[in-house]
């Protein structure tokens, strides 16, 4: 039998799994895959346990528990003033993942172009590809990696049906300003153009700055799928869960998608984060993620390595191009030694481009118990 002709005939195993494959084999240090290595607030345990016993075990509504959807809801209004229908534009996710290829299968037909912004998630290529559309690659400069509306012009066709945004950004840990949604705005005036904005670091945004999420802006937030994760805010990346924002008539059309996809999503873990939301813990995140983000460079402030500034998300970037003796390694091989001879894991910046564009940067995640963080940081000062 002859084996299927594959729709990712050039997608093998992802950089992530790799990494992480190789922590575990040279007992390195894991600074890679985006995840906290610490608990999540035990009170969130608590209510799990309580829908759990409550006999919230079956099948929830397709779209998500209302309450669930209500929270989010009252949540968006208060940070950013849209105020949304719980019931008919918010529905719960197995993930932002799922979130993302939900709003593609939605709206993507084939030979349909998609922009999206490089060095960019692993994932957005794949699945436009797997829904027939084109992806169309827009690019973030080193080293301030701030978006080029001219190109982005440039790129627009009559094929042109999406446009995905990420911010805070994965992995530069920039973030979009007002002015670049004002852009954005103005460039996709007067077309039928969606947009699908992955937010999942909302309440990661340092230094004062608020988060310009689509839904501040009316012109945007009309013809956009926002999509957000309660896994990244709570600190269960396990639990998979999360949720897209869009307007009446997107949702339809997502939530068609959406049912034959996953249906519906784990009905205990929606009643417990609706439960905890009210505590309004999301607040406390962007001040927790900062102290992380600041012991973590005051650790490695001594090293050799050149450090870009990490304005949001749970990551920061360094470079190592000026360090002779590593000049001409890829940062793919860079990474793999800095595994084995120093015992500490990261991802090459190279692995979030579709042509493995090589900067000679390496990414760390800081969202570590400080423990983690000093031995890593002791590692890395041995470089």
């Amino acid at each position: 039998m002859k084996p299927p002709i594959s729709k990712l005939p050039h997608v093998g195993t992802t950089i992530f799994t790799t990494m992480s494959a190789l922590a575990l084999e040279v007992g390195a240090v894991n600074l890679g895959q985006g995840f906290p290595d610490f608990e999540c607030d035990p009170r969130l345990i608590d209510t799990m346990n309580e829908a759990m016993r409550a006999g919230y075990n079956q099948y929830p509504p397709m779209a998500g528990i209302l309450p669930l959807r209500e929270r989010v809801a009252e949540k968006v209004a208060t940070l950013y003033g849209r105020h949304c229908d719980a019931a008919d534009e918010i529905t719960i996710t197995a993930g932002a993942t799922q979130a993302i290829q939900t709003a593609l299968t939605a709206i993507v037909h084939p030979g349909d172009e998609v922009i999206i912004f490089e060095p960019v998630y692993d994932s957005y290529e794949p699945v436009i590809r797997m829904n027939g559309g084109v992806p169309v690659f827009a690019m973030l400069k080193f080293p301030d990696y701030r978006p080029d509306w001219s190109q982005v012009r440039s790129l627009i066709t009559p094929r042109t049906r999406a446009i995905m945004i990420n911010t805070p950004h994965n992995p530069t840990a920039t973030c979009w300003s007002r002015e670049d949604m004002e852009a954005l705005g103005d460039l996709l005036r007067g077309t039928d153009i969606f947009l699908i904005s992955d937010e999942v670091y909302e309440h990661m945004v340092f230094d004062g700055a608020l988060h310009q999420s689509v839904a501040r802006f009316p012109a945007l937030a009309e013809r956009a799928f926002v999509i957000s994760s309660f896994g990244k805010t709570y600190h269960v990346t396990g639990w998979k869960i999360a949720y897209c924002l869009a307007p009446k008539a997107l949702t339809i059309e997502f939530r068609k998608a959406h049912q034959f996809i996953v249906f519906t999503v784990h009905t205990p873990s929606q009643h417990a984060i609706a439960n905890y939301m009210a505590l309004g813990t999301h607040n406390e995140l962007q001040h927790f993620y900062q102290a992380k983000r600041d012991f973590f460079l005051s650790q490695v402030k001594a090293s050799r390595f050149k450090w870009q500034p990490s304005r949001g998300t749970y990551f920061v970037s360094a470079e190592y191009a000026h360090l002779a003796e590593f000049a001409n390694m890829s940062d793919v091989d860079f990474a793999q030694h800095l595994a084995r001879k120093f015992g500490v894991v990261c991802i090459p910046v190279s692995a979030f481009y579709h042509d493995a564009g090589d900067q000679k940067l390496v990414r760390f995640c800081f969202a570590k118990r400080e423990s983690t963080l000093a031995e890593a940081a002791g590692r890395l000062m041995k470089v």
